[in-house]
């Protein structure tokens, strides 16, 4: 038994004083402190991205690996076009390097061009991978509807594992297969969409996923994600995030400024207002089109035509089952909010300056400042040079 708790983010801390440990907090307020969690520069940027650090190297030096929050000179360049060339040149070279492995290992050939539009991290209700299908279909609705628009073409990455029991984890990863199935076989959508699952996710699989990454999916129920560390590691790694109020995304959000980040969807409070007065799912589901229109699809076998009820029981779970993590209530908010990421990725100068502020703001979330902090307030140590 420790002599003080800490949660591993703002929000977190302070959902576990107001919720779970609220007796407690009141008896020892002082022993409930907050830390928030970060990730190691040297494995998860000098390691995983050489081109990118190769141009932090050159215009800011190397001291960065052991001092992140030296990457705020950064912010200095964003409107030099010959940096934010570079910057843009370093993601283009990973994201070729990502398409020569899903076309090696998934026989999936994508347009190294295309928005990069990642999830990767467990499969679990919570995270929403679910959600981020359902986005996915709507999209290939609106391009069957009309092919001939000018669409900004995706790429969406999932990848993650399930833990061997959880039924429904492995019905997500059936479904986004299923889809992707049927969406990268329809000659009429041809390179405007592809849907890729990476499986046998590892840490040397997303060394090679999150420096390609364009977009960054951060989109848990508010109230359910602890920290969460990946969306540090994409944003490192210059890409965008959408994401709700949840997690350590608040505090990226204080970091980078909301100009910079794509923020969509309930926060922990409404969640739970929601819940309070008794969430009716099916409502969502009959007053909007588009998810009306998913669903029936999802349900009625139009990516299983060999299993027409196979994801009966999941659409049940949505529309008559409570639907516990709020999907439908959050689809509207989420799918509007990807047509502005469309837009902004048309501007692609724009794009990329927004990209090199998150990574001049990204020093804060280096594990290096978590240590420290640790050492100073919980374990009270000095470090000591080996």
């Amino acid at each position: 038994h420790g002599h003080q708790a800490n949660g591993v983010s703002e929000l977190h801390s302070n959902l576990m004083v107001q919720s779970l440990f609220a007796d407690f907090a009141k008896i020892f307020p002082g022993r409930f402190t907050n830390v928030t969690n970060g990730v190691t520069p040297r494995r998860w940027l000098a390691v995983a991205n050489p081109s990118l650090s190769a141009v932090l190297d050159e215009h800011l030096g190397r001291n960065w690996r052991t001092d992140l929050s030296l990457l705020n000179e950064l912010q200095q360049h964003c409107d030099f076009p010959m940096v934010n060339h570079a910057v843009h040149q370093a993601k283009l070279e990973n994201k070729k390097r990502l398409a020569e492995y899903i076309a090696q290992q998934l026989n999936v050939v994508v347009n190294p061009k295309a928005l990069f539009d990642v999830q990767i991290k467990r499969i679990h209700e919570y995270k929403r991978q679910l959600m981020n299908v359902l986005h996915v279909i709507t999209r290939y609705n609106r391009i069957k509807a009309d092919p001939d628009a000018k669409w900004v073409p995706r790429v969406n990455i999932f990848g993650g594992k399930a833990a061997s029991a959880y039924y429904m984890a492995k019905h997500i990863i059936h479904l986004i297969n299923d889809v992707a199935k049927v969406i990268n076989n329809d000659p009429q959508i041809g390179d405007k969409l592809k849907v890729v699952f990476i499986p046998n996710y590892s840490v040397s699989l997303a060394q090679l996923i999150i420096p390609a990454a364009d977009l960054s999916e951060q989109i848990s129920l508010a109230g359910t994600e602890a920290s969460g560390t990946s969306n540090m590691k994409f944003a490192l790694n210059g890409a965008l995030t959408i994401g709700t109020l949840d997690g350590a995304n608040v505090e990226m959000l204080d970091h980078v400024g909301a100009d910079n980040i794509f923020i969509f969807g309930n926060t922990a409070e409404e969640v739970e207002e929601l819940r309070r007065q008794g969430y009716k799912p099916r409502e969502y589901y009959e007053k909007d089109e588009e998810l009306h229109q998913v669903l029936t699809q999802i349900g009625s076998g139009v990516f299983s035509p060999e299993d027409p009820g196979r994801y009966r029981d999941l659409v049940d779970s949505l529309i008559n089952f409570g639907d516990h993590y709020q999907v439908l209530a959050d689809y509207r908010s989420y799918v509007d909010c990807q047509d502005k990421v469309d837009e902004l990725y048309e501007l692609q100068e724009e794009w990329t300056a927004k990209a090199m502020l998150n990574i001049a703001n990204m020093g804060y979330f280096s594990s290096d400042r978590t240590i420290k902090e640790y050492a100073d307030h919980i374990w009270h140590i000095d470090p000591v040079r080996l």
